[in-house]
């Protein structure tokens, strides 16, 4: 530990500090202009997202994933496909890169918790970090390579 507290302190700063930094890069994100969000194209082993249905298992789980992109003013929901036009496929890969780089984020932010916590606190917050946020990268990166194929095929 390189910062030494007292135990309340360190439960009141792992168990608050996760949710502050969550919500706190959320709202930070959705106040970004949507244009600052252009990701490139699908990486070849992702297969247009065959690779996750193979590997991962995600249309298996991926639903039942929260989608707080409506949770702040000017949130895009990606819970569900509402249209198929160019223009709407456009912005959805866009909010699905939005929604990946911020999950990637808060996953940096993990060694913040390693400030005042022992080492195996740090195992714990590493481990919270990656459960909380990996299935979201994936759930996000999958979505794009599917709606980019669906976007190529349209156009």
């Amino acid at each position: 530990m390189l910062i030494e507290l007292p135990i309340g302190w360190i439960v009141v700063l792992n168990v608050a500090g996760w949710p502050v930094i969550q919500f706190g890069l959320a709202w930070l994100f959705t106040r970004m202009p949507v244009t600052w969000f252009n990701p490139g194209v699908a990486y070849g082993w992702e297969q247009r997202g065959r690779f996750y249905e193979r590997w991962v298992g995600i249309k298996r789980w991926k639903d039942r994933l929260p989608d707080a992109g409506r949770w702040f003013g000017g949130g895009f929901a990606k819970g569900t496909l509402v249209g198929t036009k160019a223009d709407y496929l456009r912005r959805f890969i866009r909010e699905t890169w939005r929604g990946e780089l911020c999950h990637w984020f808060a996953l940096g932010c993990a060694p913040v918790f390693f400030l005042w916590n022992p080492w195996w606190a740090r195992l714990v917050m590493a481990a919270y970090a990656l459960a909380a946020n990996l299935p979201c990268i994936l759930a996000q990166r999958y979505n794009r390579s599917r709606f980019q194929r669906l976007l190529a095929r349209r156009l």
